[in-house]
């Protein structure tokens, strides 16, 4: 099984802890790196080899993960100068990838089984398939049903739920034949084209763990709970934590 991790983020929205080190990197539990969880994870479900897709601050994430040898993983690197969306740093290296392979992006953290996710894809004939999540968010005002000027329903701070991506897929090689290299692609792009083609994406339903860490308050959710769910995440502890690299190219991290 191969995988496509995406690292080349900003993560502007978690800053101040991306000042210094790009977001797959930030420590989680004063132990490991978020990409470093997530190569640990792949491993265990039977990935052999990744590519990481860089850019802001890639360098430290090479020197970091290097050829992915201490993680029992063979990982390359493409790179982009400038933004191409979530889909678009794969369509370069279109041909150097198998005919499924799962894509993730660089900070979740996930109990998901993904050798289950990547099987059941490649069983599906699907053009994608994405890992789902049942979010439960509560109103805090009183919803009215409005026709024509007038309420016809009233619900005090009801309770929605929806399903949402959570940031982790299976692909098939030939859904992006039909998109040229350099094209700039997002996931929300390419679900809305195969829709419009009559080629709809396929589920794969996830009650476990999951947390896209993007804020702060995400990053202190994950720090807190990560004592209590280390071996949940990580049921196998084979791999040596190693300091994270303090980064070059930013003066404030001098200080």
């Amino acid at each position: 099984m191969h995988a496509v991790i995406l690292a080349g983020g900003r993560g502007t929205r978690l800053r101040p802890f991306t000042t210094c080190v790009p977001k797959p990197l930030v420590p989680i539990g004063d132990r490991y790196s978020i990409l470093e969880i997530l190569l640990m994870q792949l491993r265990h479900h039977g990935v052999q080899s990744v590519t990481l897709a860089i850019g802001h601050m890639g360098g430290l994430i090479r020197a970091f993960i290097g050829d992915g040898a201490r993680f029992d993983l063979k990982v390359q690197y493409v790179e982009e100068d400038h933004p191409l969306g979530t889909v678009g740093p794969l369509l370069p290296i279109l041909q150097d990838l198998p005919e499924h392979f799962l894509m993730m992006n660089g900070d979740v953290l996930t109990d998901i089984s993904f050798a289950a996710l990547y099987h059941q894809h490649a069983r599906s004939g699907a053009p994608i398939t994405v890992a789902t999540y049942q979010r439960h968010v509560s109103s805090e005002f009183g919803v009215l049903d409005v026709q024509q000027g007038h309420i016809v329903g009233f619900r005090e701070k009801p309770v929605f739920d929806f399903d949402v991506s959570m940031g982790v897929y299976a692909f098939s090689r030939e859904t992006l034949r039909h998109y040229p290299a350099g094209l700039a692609l997002g996931v929300d792009v390419l679900i809305a084209d195969l829709l419009r083609r009559g080629t709809p994406p396929a589920t794969f339903a996830f009650g476990g763990y999951w947390l896209d860490i993007g804020r702060p308050d995400d990053y202190d959710q994950a720090n807190a709970e990560f004592e209590e769910l280390q071996y949940r995440l990580l049921p196998q502890f084979r791999l040596q934590p190693s300091p994270l690299p303090l980064a070059q190219e930013d003066p404030a991290c001098a200080s």
